[in-house]
């Protein structure tokens, strides 16, 4: 299973893609049912919640750059660590800022999917 990492890698920013292009069947597709996302403020999502917090527009992504993204492959899944810059429209306030990321795809029956996001937001 080693070199999963570089497909991953690309994986995770067709994930950021959809996110800001409102994407729904990538994004049903490459998240799992279980994921678990945590903010940079702290605020947890399901895949559900993310999904429907998207759908009904109180979360409008318009763009989600990742860079410095590293894999760990440990086979039956990869770990992401890296920065990305984000851009977002919550509530009806926009703001970008940048966030450092760990991210965990695994490797399931429907292939490969993001389990968990956790961030922490960078200083301006």
């Amino acid at each position: 299973m080693a070199g999963n990492g570089a497909a991953i890698i690309e994986l995770d920013k067709q994930r950021m893609t959809a996110m800001a292009e409102k994407d729904i069947a990538t994004l049903n597709k490459v998240i799992a049912d279980d994921l678990i996302y945590t903010h940079s403020s702290a605020r947890t999502d399901t895949k559900q919640t993310l999904i429907g917090a998207m759908q009904s527009g109180s979360t409008v992504y318009s763009s989600l750059v990742p860079s410095a993204v590293v894999a760990q492959d440990l086979g039956d899944s990869v770990v992401l660590t890296g920065v990305a810059a984000i851009s977002v429209m919550s509530n009806g306030k926009p703001n970008s800022f940048r966030v450092r990321f760990t991210d965990v795809y695994a490797k399931r029956p429907a292939g490969w999917q993001m389990v968990t996001w956790q961030s922490t937001r960078l200083a301006d």
